[in-house]
């Protein structure tokens, strides 16, 4: 009985042990390194959360230490508060090759008091960008942390914000629309100032006088697979992002989506006539 009792306490034991190895999400330093301004990030609550800063002198930015072929990112973010307007708080998917580069970017631009915050997404796929989409946000993502999510895998990419799907781009490759799947991306983020476009087109000029801007991150939760790692991980099947239940948006999902899409997207290329007259190709596969 009391050898049942030790073996049991010692595997409870290594079951804790091992539950905190593993756990997400991670501290800054594990999966990130500052790529800009260093004195302009600062960490707090023991490398589990960062404050950015952006004022006169400059702003900031920060990148995941590897790159990722598939999967899911995801941070809490709380957005500038009060009058924010000429900022942009970015946090996004990169290749970072020059000329055919991949990306998948949420942008957080910046609003004078009392207005909403806008989310612009955009998606870059063998080098062709300019897919802008942005949507309102129906809470004050200055007040609290919220969620953020981009989802990667063969069958499609997802926007999510507190698990609410935004934004969606299927792979229709088999209708010669390209779709990121062969180079890997980092992770990445920065808070600078764009006041030549980012609040209203650029109308609203960033107010020092209420410098510094501050946001903060914290929960920084990458799952996927990195590179270099195994050469068949980005194509198993086994891998939990490429499973039936991510493969398209569930019942529950695809209202949030509507819902999102019919009362608070304010801008879609797929319907700008006047950059495109001819509507873009992906638009037609269904998006």
């Amino acid at each position: 009985m009391a050898l049942s009792n030790a073996f049991l306490l010692l595997f409870c034991c290594i079951l804790a042990i091992s539950v905190s190895v593993s756990g997400r999400p991670a501290t800054f330093l594990e999966d990130f390194r500052i790529t800009w301004s260093d004195s302009h990030i600062r960490q707090i609550d023991g490398g589990r959360a960062i404050q950015l800063v952006l004022d006169q002198n400059s702003g900031c930015g920060f990148a995941s230490k590897r790159q990722y072929l598939f999967g899911r990112v995801s941070m809490k973010i709380k957005l500038i508060p009060g009058d924010s307007a000429g900022t942009v708080t970015a946090f996004y998917m990169n290749s970072d090759t020059d000329t055919v580069r991949d990306e998948l970017d949420f942008e957080f631009l910046g609003n004078r008091s009392g207005q909403p915050y806008t989310v612009q997404t955009n998606i870059y796929a063998h080098g062709k960008g300019d897919r802008e989409q942005r949507v309102n946000l129906w809470f004050d993502p200055a007040a609290d942390f919220h969620t953020y999510t981009i989802m990667w895998n063969h069958h499609h990419i997802v926007f999510y914000v507190d698990e609410v799907p935004i934004r969606v781009y299927k792979n229709n490759e088999a209708r010669n629309i390209p779709y990121p799947k062969f180079q890997p991306m980092g992770v990445y983020s920065t808070l600078w100032e764009a006041d030549d476009w980012a609040t209203r087109g650029g109308l609203e000029k960033i107010d020092w006088s209420k410098a510094p801007f501050l946001a903060y991150y914290k929960d920084f939760d990458i799952e996927g697979c990195p590179v270099p790692g195994p050469a068949n991980c980005a194509s198993s099947p086994s891998n939990w992002w490429e499973g039936t239940a991510y493969q398209a948006l569930n019942a529950m999902e695809a209202r949030r989506y509507r819902w999102v899409r019919m009362n608070h997207m304010i801008y879609n290329y797929c319907t700008d006539k006047s950059r495109y007259p001819v509507t873009p190709p992906e638009c037609m596969a269904g998006i």
